[in-house]
């Protein structure tokens, strides 16, 4: 994901760097009485550059707002309080082992047991990206290893593989 940002941010000045040019060249121009279609594909490729560049700076914004709220939602639920039910409380723990269990059954690296447990919360693939910093086909990548690992199709099957029974 920070590639992602880093990617977005060169092709910002990229582009704004074509805009001053392209400014700069149609003053240029219009000083030295260049003809109307000329100044015509200037103003063009000016007002095009400048489109996208404010498109992008909109992706921008949306995403990181995006991510803050990920994360102001995923530090909510981290702060929540613990249920005082000692039976609720057990079987948070029993599950939890239970997953750990499997996860070490299947030979999950660290970075696979992140996915899962995030899968399992429910999380889609992007939310889990913008959490980790990592591209999104990194994370489909990871979760595809998972099943894979798992044995299960797909990210339904792999959630129920934990609480079918339970149900």
């Amino acid at each position: 994901m920070l590639k992602n940002f880093i990617q977005d941010y060169l092709l910002m000045l990229f582009l704004a760097l074509v805009v001053i040019a392209s400014g700069s060249d149609i003053v240029a121009d219009l000083s030295h009485g260049a003809g109307m279609t000329h100044l015509i594909q200037e103003i063009t490729i000016l007002l095009c550059a400048l489109l996208i560049l404010c498109l992008l700076i909109y992706d921008n914004v949306v995403k990181k707002r995006k991510i803050s709220r990920l994360l102001s939602d995923l530090e909510e639920v981290k702060n929540m309080p613990v249920p005082e039910s000692v039976a609720v409380l057990a079987a948070r723990q029993q599950l939890s082992h239970a997953i750990n269990e499997q996860f070490t059954e299947w030979q999950l690296t660290g970075s696979e047991r992140d996915i899962g447990i995030m899968l399992l919360k429910g999380y889609s693939l992007k939310e889990i990206a913008a959490l980790r910093g990592t591209a999104e086909k990194t994370i489909r990548q990871q979760a595809s290893s998972v099943y894979q690992k798992s044995g299960t199709p797909g990210r339904h099957a792999f959630s129920a593989w934990f609480i079918e029974d339970l149900l």
